[in-house]
């Protein structure tokens, strides 16, 4: 099976997931790269996986759907108009076009209802873990997000994340900051900023890669600790108080010119 990047908007990914003359797409923000990559690579789209329901990961699902005769996974959410089949956690998609079986992850805290599909090595977890960062909280708490990272993090090492948007470089200058003695923060901010420069993806990461350098997975450190604590100017007792103490500093995070 490959898996193709296909862009969209300013910075996100749509994945379209390719085996024989079948073809199955995430988060299909807009479906007019998706129609070109199809009619391009002569595939037929067999299925739509969504993770959430902002709408730069489900603005082209109804479309597509619609055009394909083809089904919809998708949280249990009204607000995905588009789904055929609303998923929930622990259940498992069988994608017989591609001959791929995923099971579904509840992964809330970007939203309340967000999911990522895990399975044969793969991960497509949308908007709550990014390669060296993690999702804004819109409508979930610190100790949701701490959890569903957790979950996640507990995959193989070797597990590929396939994200929603090409957000790597700003969040290692993020993650260098909260870390700035680590070689291999500093090791992976050189290789991906280069990637970025002749415009190459810097997805998929792995579970392994996420563990080494992203901060979100690294608040029982002590080194991220001392760092949160010193940004928040007083003890962080537990570590979703650590966490949370990261993602607020991201919020407000630039990046040095």
């Amino acid at each position: 099976m490959n898996v193709l990047a296909i862009p969209a908007f300013v910075d996100n990914y749509i994945w379209m997931l390719e085996h024989g003359d079948a073809a199955v797409v995430v988060d299909p923000g807009d479906a007019a790269p998706v129609e070109r990559e199809l009619a391009a690579r002569r595939l037929a789209l067999g299925a739509i996986l969504l993770t959430h329901h902002h709408a730069d990961h489900i603005g082209g699902a109804d479309e597509l759907a619609r055009r394909h005769g083809c089904a919809v996974h998708a949280p249990d959410d009204p607000r995905i108009g588009a789904t055929t089949h609303a998923v929930r956690d622990g259940d498992r998609v069988e994608l017989g076009a591609i001959g791929l079986t995923l099971e579904v992850h509840a992964i809330p805290g970007h939203t309340s209802s967000h999911i990522a599909f895990a399975g044969a090595g793969e991960l497509f977890c949308g908007d709550t873990l990014f390669a060296g960062g993690c999702g804004r909280l819109f409508e979930g708490t610190p100790a949701q997000m701490v959890t569903s990272l957790d979950r996640l993090a507990a995959l193989p090492g070797t597990t590929r994340v396939w994200c929603g948007h090409e957000y790597t470089v700003a969040n290692l200058a993020f993650a260098r900051a909260v870390e700035p003695r680590s070689a291999a923060i500093a090791a992976r901010l050189e290789r991906e900023t280069e990637r970025r420069a002749r415009g190459a993806a810097t997805l998929p990461s792995t579970i392994a890669l996420e563990h080494e350098t992203n901060p979100f997975l690294r608040c029982d450190e002590a080194t991220v600790r001392a760092s949160a604590e010193r940004h928040a100017g007083h003890a962080l007792e537990a570590r979703v108080d650590v966490f949370a103490t990261l993602r607020a500093w991201k919020n407000e995070f630039r990046v040095a010119a």
